[in-house]
């Protein structure tokens, strides 16, 4: 066993449950900004404290017990805003088991969860109202609608509005009503459901406990520094367990505020006027953010005098002088002027993009986890790291290899406290990934002499040559995503006719505007063209077995989950 993290920020309060969690930090932070949600009038962000945010939560949680919801599914679906948060919490901290739902998915998929977890009440931003009518009309067992943007003049008895319900929650109080502020959690129940983002297969419900989620929030704090003064921008999904504990979950635990990003398209803007200090992602924003950079460096002639301020400063660093605030005023400026920490997590990130943003003055992370372990499992900190590794394995949690080959490469396997019970209603399952006593991600990887993870593929992608190497398509999609004409790639394994032998074929989404400003062409003859000879460049840096043997070209993005990760098994089956 290779170990992993010690703590290296001390002071973590111990805490027991989300309610614990919530109202011990009450005592620290009442008067402290929590929230910080954009007034659709005046575009300026209204503030929202501790205390008040408890105050609705409280009001929330007496309605819905009121309303005879008291241990029972309760779903939370919609854009990230303040009404999901009070939604989340006041389910989670008395009341009974939340069900986020995507508010991406259409309408089949919806009651897909309805049916299977029966929920008896939905709590739903405006924009999900159709869905919600469509739901209502194919099923009895939801017995509450809440809109968190429903008039209660349009209310009726099965569809309330969020305003109406905190009323009622409020009143109730004021008559005496202790129902949800005496009531009690216990931390080792299940009271989160999360349905995976599904990349191979289908979609599948993670029994979660409190206790899995609060032992990650109170161990991720102890291996990357964060304090009170922190603002988080809130751009990933929320019903996601990365943006759900780390841009969520572990704000409220420090006291820290929380932004609601209007849209990907506002992020920059929303940086800058929310004053944010730290910014979850996924690999596809960073890479899209550095290559925009280097694109614009391009097209105004700064590109050289960029490099050469890199080599600068990294020269200074080695003697310990730090210029980077000065040298890349200008690039800070273009994020808003207050960001310090950028946190990767959800697929691998390419190591050269990682320390770009190190080397400019920016912290940045790149972690590992799973949905099944609320999520995280390993992380870099700001004090040890390897930008091509997903870090070392969290205190608490222990990492092994599973049956590792002749390289050291086996599934990655885990546990700790963070680590889920099981899938809901899948007992076989539940026991073939539970072997050994460990959980079995279905990631392949390997371990350093440090304790630091690699990253190789999922197992159920890898391929497999007549000779028994293992090809991981992963690895040579962060290859291809390199190049500035890429703008993302899939790999996959595709059988020869007349043979049994696999060969590796590459699709390419491409960047046309790219090709378009460095050439002055974009036909598609040209485009392609392009990405050919970008693919032989690529081969250049394979080994034979693993050199692509044909590359087709795609005119869209490819299908993905909220949290960009391509649907792999959809796209495979197009080609």
């Amino acid at each position: 066993m290779r170990k992993g993290f010690d703590p290296i920020y001390t002071g973590a309060r111990e805490i027991t449950d989300i309610r614990d969690m919530l109202y011990s930090g009450l005592e620290s932070f009442a008067d402290n900004p929590l929230f910080l949600e954009k007034n659709k009038e005046t575009k300026e962000f209204d503030t929202i404290t501790y205390k008040e945010y408890v105050k609705e939560v409280e009001y929330l949680g007496t309605a819905l017990m009121k309303l005879g919801l008291k241990g029972a599914n309760l779903s939370v679906t919609g854009e990230n805003r303040y009404r999901w948060a009070v939604g989340y919490m006041a389910i989670v901290t008395g009341v009974g088991t939340v069900v986020p739902i995507d508010k991406l998915l259409p309408i089949h998929e919806i009651m897909n969860i309805v049916n299977r977890v029966e929920p008896e009440a939905i709590i739903y931003s405006g924009k999900k109202t159709e869905e919600m009518k469509e739901v209502a009309k194919r099923t009895k067992s939801v017995k509450y609608f809440i809109g968190m943007d429903l008039d209660p003049s349009e209310a009726d008895d099965r569809f309330l509005s969020y305003d109406a319900v905190i009323a009622m929650g409020k009143e109730e109080i004021e008559k005496g009503n202790r129902d949800f502020l005496d009531a009690t959690v216990d931390p080792e129940a299940i009271t989160i459901l999360l349905f995976t983002s599904a990349t191979t297969s289908k979609s599948k419900a993670a029994n979660l406990s409190q206790r899995n989620l609060v032992s990650n929030v109170m161990s991720a704090t102890t291996v990357i520094y964060m304090d009170s003064s922190d603002r988080f921008l809130s751009l990933l999904p929320l019903h996601h367990t990365f943006e759900s504990t780390c841009g969520f979950l572990i704000p409220i635990y420090m006291g820290a505020s929380i932004a609601f990003c209007e849209s990907l398209k506002t992020i920059v803007e929303d940086l800058k006027a929310s004053g944010s200090t730290i910014m979850l992602g996924v690999p596809l924003l960073f890479e899209g953010m550095y290559k925009k950079l280097w694109k614009k460096a391009e097209l105004s002639g700064s590109a050289k005098k960029l490099r050469t301020a890199l080599k600068i400063s990294n020269f200074l660093m080695k003697v310990g002088i730090d210029v980077r605030k000065k040298l890349f005023h200008s690039i800070y400026e273009g994020l808003g002027g207050t960001i310090r920490m950028f946190i990767s997590g959800a697929a691998a990130m390419t190591p050269e993009i990682a320390e770009f943003y190190r080397n400019i003055g920016l912290n940045f992370f790149q972690g590992y986890g799973l949905t099944e372990t609320s999520p995280i499992l390993s992380v870099n900190s700001d004090t040890d790291f390897i930008d091509a590794s997903a870090g070392k394995a969290i205190p608490g949690v222990e990492i092994q290899i599973w049956q590792p080959n002749e390289e050291g490469i086996g599934e990655i396997v885990a546990k700790g406290p963070n680590v889920f019970v099981g899938y809901l209603g899948e007992p076989e399952l539940n026991d073939e990934i539970f072997e050994g006593g460990y959980f079995h991600t279905g990631d392949m990887g390997y371990m350093d002499d440090a304790g630091f993870v690699f990253i190789t593929g999922r197992k159920k992608s890898v391929i497999v040559t007549q000779n028994g190497k293992n090809i991981y398509p992963e690895e040579i999609e962060l290859l291809i995503n390199t190049y500035p004409f890429v703008i993302e790639s899939m790999v996959y394994g595709k059988i020869l006719e007349g043979s049994k032998e696999e060969y590796i074929n590459a699709v390419v989404y491409p960047d046309v505007e790219a090709i378009a400003a460095e050439f002055g062409k974009s036909d598609p003859e040209f485009v392609e063209a392009k990405i050919r000879e970008m693919i032989k460049e690529v081969n250049s840096k394979l080994v034979d077995y693993k050199k692509i043997k044909d590359v087709k070209i795609r005119n869209e993005e490819f299908v993905k989950t909220t949290t960009s990760k391509i649907k792999r098994y959809v796209d495979e089956n197009k080609q």
